[in-house]
C-alpha cells in the first residue's frame, strides 16, 4: 500500500526524515481509528462496558458496593495492585472462588458478583488514567513535532542570511538535536504504552473468566 506524502504537508514530511521516523511508524499512526490525539494502531475504546463480559447479575442492581465487603474489598484491591503479578492476581481470585464455592447459591452469586464489580471497577478506572496517559503524550509529541519543524524552517532562514552569525546556527543547530532527540526516546516509549489498556482487559478477562464458572 502506498503512501501519498503530498496529504502529509512538505513541512511534516521533511520533519518525519529529519527525525528518522519511519514510514511504517507513519502509516501505523495514520492507520489508527479514533481521535487525532490517539496514536496506537489499537482502536479507541474509551471505556468497557461491564455487559460485554459478564452475564451474571447486574452490579448495577446490587445494594451494597464492592468494598463494602471487607473480604471482597481486599480481594480486590491485591489483585488489582499493580505490585500484584498477574499470576499472582488470578491465583488470589481463584481462592476467594473456591472458597466460597460450597455456600449457599444465593449468597454465592452475590458475592461473586460483588468481586466482579470490584474488579471491573478497579480496572477500568486504571485503564482509562492510562489512556488519557497515552493521548496526553501523544498531544505533547505533536506539539514537539510542529517545535522541530518551525525550528528546521529557523534554521533555512538562518543559514540563508547573510547577518546570522556562526554561533547562533550552532546554537540552533544543538537545540534542535536535543529536541529531536527528546521526540524520538518519546516516541519509542509509545507501543509499549498502547499496549497497557488491552493487556489490562485480557488480565481483567483471565480474572472474571474464574469467577463465572462458579456463577
Amino acid at each position: 500500500m502506498m503512501i501519498d506524502l503530498r496529504a502529509w504537508g512538505p513541512g511534516f514530511v521533511v520533519t518525519l526524515m529529519l527525525l528518522g521516523v519511519g514510514l511504517s511508524d507513519a502509516r501505523a499512526q495514520r492507520a489508527a481509528t479514533g481521535p487525532p490525539d490517539w496514536p496506537c494502531v489499537q482502536r479507541l475504546i474509551p471505556e468497557l462496558a461491564w455487559g460485554t463480559m459478564w452475564a451474571g447479575p447486574s452490579p448495577e442492581e446490587l445494594d451494597q458496593q464492592w468494598w463494602e465487603d471487607e473480604e471482597v474489598g481486599r480481594v480486590v484491591r491485591f489483585a488489582t495492585s499493580r505490585e500484584t503479578s498477574r499470576d499472582d492476581a488470578i491465583k488470589r481470585v481463584h481462592e476467594f472462588v473456591e472458597q466460597i464455592a460450597n455456600g449457599p447459591q444465593a449468597a454465592r452469586e452475590r458475592r461473586l458478583t460483588l468481586l466482579f464489580a470490584g474488579l471491573f471497577d478497579r480496572v477500568n478506572g486504571e485503564r482509562s488514567r492510562i489512556i488519557e496517559r497515552i493521548r496526553s503524550a501523544s498531544r505533547g509529541q505533536l506539539s514537539r513535532l510542529e517545535r522541530v519543524s518551525e525550528m528546521v524552517d529557523d534554521l533555512e532562514v538562518m543559514r540563508a542570511s547573510e547577518e546570522a552569525s556562526a554561533s547562533d546556527i550552532e546554537r540552533l543547530q544543538q537545540e534542535l538535536h536535543w529536541e529531536q532527540r527528546t521526540f524520538e526516546m518519546r516516541q519509542n516509549t509509545l507501543p509499549a504504552l498502547c499496549e497497557k489498556p488491552y493487556l489490562l482487559e485480557e488480565e481483567l478477562s483471565r480474572m472474571v473468566g474464574a469467577i463465572r464458572a462458579e456463577m
